[in-house]
């Protein structure tokens, strides 16, 4: 079995990442061309994000979601902050009792978004299979792409410094066989290192690390497994398939699969999403009509945004109003005809408000969900055809704006507040 091949970007005092090491730049002879599974992982993108606007707070715990007096949970927290035990997903007040001096700051999610669009396009330079899977990771498959970028190693290598490059934002990557020990591998290569995994040493890159390593391996399997006297992925791989399927099912049999480094995962290209949603949980319960009147116009115009993007128009529109205490209202709408345009999708939420909105209970959260999606339908007759035509012009022009400077930069008048920041 090949000796695990480890190559970690190393930084200088600019921060900047120098010329790759000869091993990264190994010929395509040298380099198993099989392993061109490449998971890429921003480093604590939110913080990072922010850090970009506050470089002041670099090298401090900074914890991202809300102040540490409020209800709501920690998005995102700097590897400063981890030190103290601070995760995402925590409830705010822990965070602040864990580390008081902390710096605690609201997100941003639409500047993030933005980021992450950034980083997308930078990502499909590199391969034209690119898998976003969240907003701040993503699998590309880089087979086929030595003639433009050299052998997969030399492009994970270019890629990630390119990143850093012209964004500034750190991430970590990793590059193996399979999409399952690419994403381990990038955990390991955290921060802003790169690990390859040769083909042939997934099981032995996999044997050292606790079962949780695993993708798809959370509490309640690995309790499981600890039942078991297993906490190893390399005390996993030496149980038999029978015995797994026979505690687990199905499960078992992916077990086994996952303990020897293999999964069956495909690059899912040009997916269509069936629906499209966007949500704001406000920081304190509000009956502020205003307020509540431009975050609706904001939701509506970021979905009709995505919806644009994916060329599809929507026929039936959602909005969701979730009241303190935690009692939902959800409400649809299914117009005459298909559209993408942010003035018709609009009219419709703004409609739904008005009729379901209890004016004596407070709000917690608002959301609007775009479904029934389709390719090239006609925009709404409720519009005459010139209005129409000058509104899909405007929005052409407003789309190509905020492509250029942030979504946040160019917005309808209602949906501007002087109380927030986005």
């Amino acid at each position: 079995m090949p000796k695990l091949a480890r190559f970690r970007a190393k930084h200088n005092a600019t921060g900047s990442v120098p010329a790759a090491a000869p091993a990264a730049h190994a010929s395509s002879t040298s380099f198993d061309s099989s392993c061109s599974i490449l998971h890429v992982d921003m480093d604590a993108f939110f913080v990072s994000v922010e850090l970009l606007a506050h470089p002041e707070l670099r090298g401090r715990p900074v914890v991202v979601g809300g102040q540490p007096d409020q209800r709501g949970v920690v998005s995102a927290a700097s590897y400063e902050a981890r030190q103290y035990g601070i995760h995402s997903a925590m409830p705010l007040r822990t965070a602040g009792r864990l580390c008081p001096h902390a710096v605690f700051l609201d997100g941003h999610h639409d500047l993030y978004a933005e980021w992450s669009d950034r980083i997308a396009a930078l990502l499909a330079k590199y391969s034209p299979v690119v898998e976003m899977v969240s907003i701040d990771e993503a699998y590309l498959d880089l087979a086929g792409t030595q003639r433009l970028h050299g052998p997969p190693l030399a492009a994970a290598h270019e890629l990630l410094s390119e990143t850093w490059e012209t964004t500034h934002l750190p991430c970590s990557a990793g590059l193996a066989r399979t999409r399952l020990v690419a994403k381990v591998a990038s955990d390991q290569a955290k921060p802003r290192g790169l690990l390859w995994v040769p083909a042939g040493s997934e099981a032995a890159f996999l044997a050292g690390l606790g079962v949780r390593k695993i993708p798809g391996i959370g509490k309640v399997t690995e309790a499981a497994l600890k039942s078991l006297g297993i906490e190893t992925v390399r005390q996993l791989a030496q149980v038999s398939q029978e015995k797994l399927e026979e505690v687990f099912g199905q499960w078992g049999t992916a077990l086994y699969r996952k303990a020897r480094g293999e999964d069956s995962y495909e690059f899912l290209v040009d997916a269509e999403p069936k629906s499209i949603s966007n949500n704001h949980t406000f920081g304190y319960d509000t009956d502020d009509r205003a307020a509540l009147a431009a975050t609706l116009s904001h939701l509506c115009q970021k979905a009709a945004k995505r919806l644009r993007e994916a060329g599809l128009d929507a026929r039936t529109l959602t909005l969701t109003i979730r009241y303190a205490g935690f009692h939902t209202t959800t409400r649809s709408k299914t117009l005459a005809e298909p559209t993408d345009l942010d003035a018709a999708i609009l009219g419709a939420i703004q409609q739904l408000f008005a009729q379901h909105w209890d004016q004596r209970r407070k709000i917690r959260l608002l959301g609007v969900e775009l479904s029934s999606l389709s390719h090239g339908a006609k925009q709404l007759d409720l519009l005459d055809g010139s209005r129409r035509e000058k509104l899909e012009r405007l929005t052409r022009a407003t789309d190509r704006l905020r492509d250029r400077f942030g979504f946040s930069k160019v917005q309808f008048g209602g949906s501007l507040r002087s109380d927030e920041s986005e």
